[in-house]
């Protein structure tokens, strides 16, 4: 008997998430559509309600696109506006908060090349309703009490007394996830800002500030206080260095507003910035993704979206071992894959909250990829394998990007005669199209979260690394 198969005969999921938040939800999402069994446990009794990661970067727009909740995120969701600073109740100037401003519209290779606002609290129904619309499951007011794994599965002690049975435990539980102190695993990193700083959802007297621009103000000795308007709501979200949870109280003392023009406080959180990240994402069958494994300053914008990224990296990994019979081992590459992404990431969140960086290009995450990693093999044309592969229009008015939607594998052959191998495998499809120059002559394997696997002028050595993702005696041949 399979561990999967004696998981699914005691009726327990084959992937336990442990979190609601955003890497929760969309490892979820991911895992349904391809037909994975995935139960998120949540400890609240609803999901979160504030705006916390309202940034949205063009790469994670792409994720949400392949997820099917791309037309939800961007009809709710909008640019952000233009920085206005203020002195003294006076406005002095302009700024490009996010590095946009000179950021043109969608090109043939990037369909989205702007960040956009969204508020977590929303981000997070969209995909909710996803989900749920096929078929997941999410229990809410139950923690995780404890658990325990062997080398087939997991245990999952629930607080409402229920013992759950898992092939694997996945903690998207936040920066002080529980997971991760049960496994005794260490967060190393440093305190970015020894100032403390709160965020808050607020709503304002009609007319108090306009709702065209992300106001800014900045004090003395390094104060600071920002109210960014949150598309689709009638509030804006304060953030400022202060240790006063008394939110009117603290946009009086910032800003030029009294407290009076505060009317409501929907949500507030305290805390203080931190950079550090986790010295293993994985222990047994157990992983780490989100904020369990990496906590950033929120000055770059990139939390939020690389722990979506990290679920997204994830989700296709765990599908190929539990369906399609793929090596354990493979679910080895996910640590080895997002563990320098994150260190990257988290080194340039830093520099941007100390201000020896600005947002621009690298904040938009199209750049990120896997050369050299563990799944990544060959070059072809214009591409290495570990690129993100570029979108594209093709001449029956679809574009490429409407190939690779889904949990499938695409094997591209672009502007070449090359003859492609018959490969008998449920997850793979292949498509011919014409010259392309984002990737010029040659065949490329596209993995199921949008990078390029594999990239050869020919078929040589693509059935071999097929075979490290199917089921052993698979027919992966090469005629």
């Amino acid at each position: 008997m399979t561990a999967l198969n004696s998981v699914k005969e005691l009726g327990g999921p084959d992937v336990l998430v442990v979190g609601a938040g955003p890497t929760g939800l969309a490892l979820a999402l991911d895992l349904t559509r391809r037909g994975v069994r995935a139960l998120v446990v949540e400890r609240a009794d609803t999901l979160f309600p504030g705006s916390r990661g309202k940034g949205l970067q063009p790469r994670t727009l792409e994720v949400f696109d392949d997820l099917g909740v791309g037309d939800a995120v961007q009809e709710a969701s909008a640019h952000a506006p233009i920085g206005l600073i203020w002195q003294d109740g006076l406005s002095v100037g302009e700024h490009d908060m996010l590095g946009d401003a000179g950021v043109g519209g969608p090109t043939d290779t990037e369909p989205y090349p702007r960040s956009r606002l969204l508020p977590q609290w929303r981000t997070q129904e969209i995909l909710f309703e996803r989900l749920t619309g096929l078929g997941g499951r999410v229990r809410f007011g139950v923690a995780l009490t404890g658990f325990d794994q062997d080398t087939d599965s997991v245990n999952a002690h629930l607080s409402d007394g229920s013992t759950l049975r898992a092939a694997y435990l996945v903690a998207a539980d936040g920066g002080r996830s529980t997971v991760r102190k049960a496994l005794d695993i260490a967060m190393t990193g440093e305190t970015v800002d020894p100032a403390p700083m709160v965020v808050a959802d607020v709503r304002l007297r009609p007319g108090a500030l306009d709702r065209d621009h992300w106001h800014l103000f900045p004090g003395p000795a390094g104060g600071f206080a920002a109210l960014c308007p949150l598309p689709g709501t009638d509030e804006h979200q304060f953030v400022a260095r202060t240790d006063s949870l008394d939110i009117p109280a603290a946009v009086a003392a910032l800003t030029h507003l009294g407290a009076e023009d505060v009317t409501e406080v929907r949500w507030a959180s305290d805390f203080r910035p931190r950079a550090a990240m986790a010295d293993r994402f994985r222990s047994g069958r157990v992983l780490l993704a989100g904020d369990a494994a990496h906590v950033h300053s929120p000055a770059g914008g990139q939390g939020l979206n690389t722990s979506v990224q990290d679920a997204y990296n994830l989700g296709w990994k765990l599908g190929q071992v539990l369906l399609h019979g793929a090596d354990p081992a493979l679910v080895d590459t996910y640590e080895q894959e997002r563990r320098p992404v994150a260190a990257h990431v988290l080194g340039l969140s830093t520099r941007i909250h100390r201000g020896q960086e600005e947002r621009g290009d690298a904040t938009r995450q199209l750049g990120l990829g896997y050369r050299g990693g563990p799944l990544s093999e060959g070059a072809a044309g214009a591409l290495e394998a570990g690129d993100r592969a570029p979108d594209g229009p093709l001449p029956d008015g679809r574009r490429l990007f409407d190939l690779f939607r889904g949990p499938h594998f695409t094997l591209l052959a672009v502007g070449t005669d090359a003859e492609l191998p018959s490969l008998e495998l449920e997850f793979l499809e292949a498509h011919r199209i014409g010259a392309y120059e984002p990737y010029g002559k040659g065949l490329f394997l596209v993995r199921p979260d949008g990078y390029v696997g594999w990239a050869g002028e020919d078929a040589t050595g693509l059935a071999r690394y097929l075979a490290r993702l199917a089921r052993p005696g698979s027919p992966v041949v090469v005629r």
